[in-house]
């Protein structure tokens, strides 16, 4: 992303994850006729919003992150003509996590 652009508060700006081209019973669907992927890669993230008692509560998706996001959740920008969505952090459903990342490197025994 050439622009700079932060978000404010709990917002997160998110890239779609597009899939590979699909392919149902050999019959290639028309771009018009895909459905947006809900899945996206976290670009920035804001500072997170302030509690009641003037401290900031920081965000728990982080830049980088892959998440999954509901079907008309964010409103679409355009920057330097890529498309992303800005969205607060409560419309992300979920992190999706490889597998092995969180290995704590121990092989079974003791």
């Amino acid at each position: 992303m050439a622009t700079n652009i932060r978000p404010l508060h709990d917002r997160v700006i998110v890239r779609r994850i597009e899939e590979g081209e699909q392919v149902r019973g050999g019959i290639i669907i028309p771009d018009t006729a895909k459905e947006k992927p809900q899945e996206g890669e976290v670009i920035a993230v804001g500072e997170g919003k302030y509690k009641e008692d003037g401290k900031r509560q920081s965000l728990d998706v982080k830049k980088g992150d892959r998440v999954l996001f509901g079907k008309y959740s964010g409103s679409e920008i355009k920057l330097d003509g890529e498309e992303y969505l800005i969205m607060r952090e409560d419309e992300i459903l979920g992190v999706i996590e490889r597998a092995g990342a969180h290995a704590s490197g121990k092989k079974g025994g003791k």
